[in-house]
């Protein structure tokens, strides 16, 4: 039986706040909470201006719209460790999605457009087509993503009008990406709770709207939540307060 988790419990201020020290950063990986609204290169940023070195990555970029899990290296004999978490880890995300819309970005913060619903799916319905995105499966990367076209975001060409989002959307490879698991957590049409334990690569966003169209709906993340990368988990993840630059 699927465990019933609020993901509403799970916002930022919700979790017990890391007291810490300003020069936590010592070299090593650290799990730190991105905030919703940033993106992930302001948190490098941040730990660049609480850290003794320069040498600050990440691994994996969690877009801005998202929260939770960023795996931070600092130090030269750490940040080599990022090649294995960015090519080859395990995540769990916590998904809301909306099935009665369609956006540009694949969630809440593009264009939408309400969709007529026919037949509301059932939730026996959902869960048997949810089954066909477990294993291996194609994906086409959202063109409003960090994916790079001739050495430039996808996002960024979009954005400075130099090419269309459907000019982009064509010249975007779908990859094969893992899904190991999607468990419901609740289900009220038209907001559909999920978990989802998949590999390194996988869009969160673009799943949401592939979904949608496999059953006939819309299909756009209304929030996300990274919970977990490999053994780096949301309950110790370091939190960061945009208060003049200090931590908590």
């Amino acid at each position: 039986m699927a465990t019933n988790i609020n993901i509403s419990s799970l916002e930022s201020n919700s979790f017990k706040e890391n007291k810490l020290k300003r020069n936590v950063f010592q070299e090593g990986l650290f799990a730190v909470y991105k905030p919703k609204g940033w993106t992930s290169a302001q948190v490098v940023n941040y730990v660049k201006k609480h850290s003794k070195t320069k040498r600050v990555g990440h691994g994996g970029t969690l877009d801005p719209f998202a929260e939770g899990v960023l795996v931070i290296a600092v130090g030269r004999k750490y940040t080599k460790k990022l090649t294995d978490i960015l090519k080859n880890s395990q995540k769990e995300y916590l998904a809301e999605i909306l099935l009665n819309k369609k956006s540009d970005t694949y969630d809440t913060t593009g264009n939408i457009i309400n969709v007529e619903i026919k037949e509301i799916p059932s939730k026996e319905k959902v869960q048997f087509e949810l089954l066909k995105f477990v294993g291996e499966i194609e994906q086409l990367p959202p063109p409003y993503s960090a994916i790079k076209i001739a050495g430039t975001r996808a996002c960024d060409l979009i954005r400075k009008n130099r090419f269309s989002f459907e000019e982009i959307k064509k010249v975007i490879k779908p990859k094969k990406v893992i899904i190991n698991k999607i468990e419901i957590l609740d289900y009220k049409f038209p907001l559909l709770k999920l978990k989802i334990s998949c590999m390194s690569g996988v869009y969160i966003r673009s799943f949401a709207k592939d979904f949608g169209e496999q059953l006939n709906c819309g299909g756009i993340l209304k929030s996300l939540i990274r919970t977990q990368v490999e053994n780096f988990q949301i309950e110790t993840a370091i939190r960061l307060k945009n208060d003049n630059q200090s931590i908590l």
